[in-house]
């Protein structure tokens, strides 16, 4: 379900293979879809979005939480300047980018996302210790009923203090997640400095080669 090694891996900027990345055309999703109003992305504090999740994927992403622009469109890493998207792309795991409203098309590529928790806030900062092991909690029972073949996480930080991991490092992990592989990947948040689209694309093809290499 994964696409196969040699299908297109650039997208915006210069791919791994050296291609131009393409740039949305007039007409596309992201054309298509308004951006939130200021009253609007207010309005969405706390509230929650659905999983996209279906049984047996490839590999379920596991954000950190939902940020407001997620909140208020209803996309996960909706949020202009949010690389997940793109990272998705140039890791190889998407024939094209997507734009966050076409998400839908994920499970048809054994792919899903979900967030260790639910609740929406405008940072990942805004939420305690203890909702994020409450979050790690309740993403095992989701991967224990769904049954992933990988789990990535997204952002190490709330891998180690959901997971009790204080010295968790990127990429894969040593112990299983409730049968399924674990991986942690950086935050592919425009705040997250470290990484940039380049090294986060390069981090989640090293996923991805993994997830083809255990097919």
């Amino acid at each position: 379900m994964v696409p196969s090694p040699g299908g297109p891996v650039g997208a915006g900027g210069t791919g791994r293979a050296g291609r131009p990345e393409p740039t949305p055309a007039p007409g596309d999703a992201a054309h298509r879809y308004p951006r939130p109003t200021r009253e609007e992305l207010a309005a969405a504090a706390n509230r929650t979005i659905p999983d996209l999740v279906t049984p047996g994927l490839d590999v379920l992403f596991v954000g950190i939480n939902p940020g407001l622009w997620s909140a208020a469109t209803g996309w996960h890493f909706a949020r202009p300047g949010n690389r997940f998207w793109p990272a998705l792309h140039r890791g190889g795991f998407t024939p094209r980018l997507l734009h966050p409203a076409e998400q839908d098309e994920l499970p048809g590529l054994g792919l899903g996302i979900t967030n260790v928790v639910a609740r929406a806030s405008a940072r990942a900062d805004e939420l305690t210790a203890a909702e994020l092991v409450e979050g790690a909690e309740i993403l095992t029972g989701k991967v224990e009923r769904y049954g992933p073949r990988w789990v990535a996480v997204v952002g190490v930080t709330a891998y180690r203090i959901g997971f009790a991991r204080p010295k968790a490092a990127f990429g894969p992990q040593p112990e299983p997640l409730a049968g399924a592989r674990l991986w942690v990947l950086p935050n592919p948040s425009g705040l997250n400095a470290h990484f940039t689209p380049e090294t986060l694309g390069a981090a989640f093809g090293e996923l991805r080669a993994a997830v083809v290499a255990t097919g």
